[in-house]
C-alpha cells in the first residue's frame, strides 16, 4: 500500500469518514438519481421519450459499475487520494460538457465517462477505505459515510430543480460541474489510506490478509451478493428515479415533487446510520434482510397516493428503512471478504448494484411509456425485491450453519 507522506494518526479516521460522506453526497447525488429532475425539461425541449431519457442514467450507472471493478482492483494497493482527485476532476468536466449536449448519444457518452472515471473512482474505493480504518465497529463509520450518499441523492435533485428553474437545464449542468470541481477536489485532498498498523490489525482477525473470514470462498460470496443486489437495486431505483415524475404526473410542480424526494432521502441519512449500528449489533446479513423486507413491502404503495401530504408521510417511512439496504450490503461485503480483497470484491458486487439501478430506472420509464402510468413499473420493483429477499436469506443460511461468526449473526 502506498501512502502520501507520513502515516496519519489513528484519530484521523473520523476526518476520513466525514470527508468521504461529503464526497459521496455530491458525486452519488449526481450519478445515481440526479438526472431525474432533468426528465421534464429534456422531454419538453427535445420531445424525447421518458424511456430514452432514463437511459442517460442507465449509461452512467453502467460506467460506474465498470469503473468500480477496474479502479477497485487498483485501489486495494494504491494511494486513495490520487484516485479520488482523478474521480472529482473527471466528474466535474463531464457535467460541464453535458451543458453543451444536444443529442441523446452525447448524454449517454458523457454520463458513461462520468461513471467510469468519475464516480467509479470514488464510491467503491472510498467505502472500502473507510471500512479499512476500523478493524472493529465499522458499521457506524460506513453508515455515516453512506449517509452522505443519501443526503446527496435527496439534496442534489432538490437543489438542481431550483437551479433549473433559475438558469435552465444547461445552467444547472454548469453549476453541478463547477461544484464537483471546487468542492470535491479539496475534499479529496483530505482522504488518506489507513496506517499500516491498522491494516495489519484488520488482517490479523483471520491470521493473514488474504484469508476469508467465513467458510465460503470470496468468489462464492461475490456471486451470491451480486445476484442479490441486482434484484435489490432494481427495486429501490424505481422510486429513486421515478418518484419525482410520478408526483409531477399528479399535478404538482417540480419543486414540490423534488421536495418529497429530498425528505425521503433526508430521513434516509438517519436510516443509514441506524442500520449501520444495527449491523454492529445483530450482524450485517440479518440487518440487510430487515432493510430489504422494509423496502420490498412498501415500494408499490407510492402509486396509491394523490395528495402531497400523503407523499411526504409515506416517503419518510419508506426512506428510513430502504436506506439501510446499501449500508448493510457494504458491511456484508466487508464481513464476508478478507481485507486484501475488499475494494476489488466491492467493485464487482457494485457492478450488479448499478446494473440493478439502471434496469429499475429504465424499466420504469419503458413501462410508463407502454401503459401511460406507473403501476406496472412499481409492481416490477416489488417483484424484484422478493427475489432479493430469497437470495439473501439463502446466503445467510449457508454462512451461518457451518460456522457461526460474530460479524454475521448473533
Amino acid at each position: 500500500m502506498h501512502t502520501h507522506g507520513s502515516q496519519p494518526a489513528p484519530g484521523y479516521r473520523w476526518v476520513v469518514v466525514f470527508a468521504s460522506a461529503a464526497i459521496l453526497a455530491l458525486a452519488m447525488g449526481i450519478m445515481v438519481n440526479g438526472i431525474s429532475v432533468f426528465f421534464a425539461p429534456l422531454q419538453e425541449e427535445f420531445a424525447w421519450q421518458r424511456g430514452s431519457i432514463s437511459f442517460i442514467n442507465f449509461a452512467g450507472l453502467i460506467g460506474l459499475a465498470a469503473g468500480g471493478v477496474v479502479i477497485g482492483r487498483v485501489a486495494d494497493n494504491a494511494d486513495i487520494r490520487k484516485i479520488c482527485l482523478t474521480g472529482a476532476a473527471v466528474l466535474g468536466m463531464c457535467m460541464l460538457l453535458s451543458a453543451r449536449a444536444d443529442a441523446l448519444w452525447q448524454f449517454y457518452v458523457l454520463f458513461f465517462l462520468a461513471g467510469f472515471l468519475g464516480a467509479g473512482a470514488l464510491f467503491a474505493p472510498i467505502i472500502a477505505n473507510v471500512g479499512n480504518w476500523f478493524p472493529t465497529g465499522a458499521g457506524l463509520a460506513v453508515g455515516i459515510a453512506s449517509a452522505g450518499q443519501a443526503l446527496g441523492q435527496g439534496g442534489v435533485p432538490f437543489g438542481t430543480a431550483n437551479l433549473i428553474s433559475s438558469f435552465g437545464w444547461r445552467g444547472a449542468f454548469v453549476a453541478l460541474g463547477l461544484l464537483a470541481i471546487f468542492l470535491l477536489v479539496p475534499l479529496a485532498l483530505l482522504i488518506r489510506n489507513p496506517p499500516l498498523a491498522i491494516r495489519a490489525r484488520d488482517a490479523g482477525e483471520t491470521g493473514r490478509s488474504d484469508a476469508s473470514p467465513v467458510s465460503l470462498s470470496t468468489p462464492t460470496v461475490t456471486i451470491w451478493l451480486s445476484a442479490a443486489v441486482v434484484c435489490c437495486c432494481t427495486c429501490m431505483s424505481v422510486p429513486l428515479m421515478h418518484l419525482v415524475p410520478l408526483i409531477q404526473d399528479r399535478g404538482f410542480s417540480a419543486e414540490q415533487a423534488s421536495s418529497v424526494a429530498f425528505l425521503m432521502l433526508s430521513v434516509a441519512i438517519l436510516g443509514r446510520i441506524a442500520f449501520g449500528k444495527l449491523a454492529d449489533m445483530i450482524g450485517a446479513l440479518p440487518a440487510y434482510l430487515v432493510a430489504s423486507f422494509w423496502q420490498t413491502a412498501l415500494v408499490f404503495f407510492f402509486t396509491t397516493f394523490a395528495s402531497l401530504n400523503g407523499f411526504y408521510v409515506f416517503a419518510a417511512i419508506f426512506g428510513f428503512g430502504y436506506a439501510g439496504v446499501m449500508t448493510c450490503l457494504l458491511l456484508s461485503v466487508r464481513a464476508l471478504t478478507p481485507v486484501s480483497k475488499r475494494a476489488s470484491t466491492l467493485g464487482i458486487v457494485l457492478v450488479f448494484a448499478w446494473l440493478g439501478h439502471g434496469i429499475g430506472g429504465y424499466q420504469g420509464g419503458i413501462f410508463f411509456d407502454l401503459t401511460g402510468e406507473y403501476g406496472q413499473s412499481y409492481a416490477n420493483a416489488a417483484i424484484a425485491g422478493v427475489f432479493n429477499l430469497i437470495i439473501v436469506f439463502t446466503l445467510y443460511l449457508r454462512v451461518s450453519r457451518p460456522r457461526r461468526d460474530p460479524l454475521l449473526a448473533t
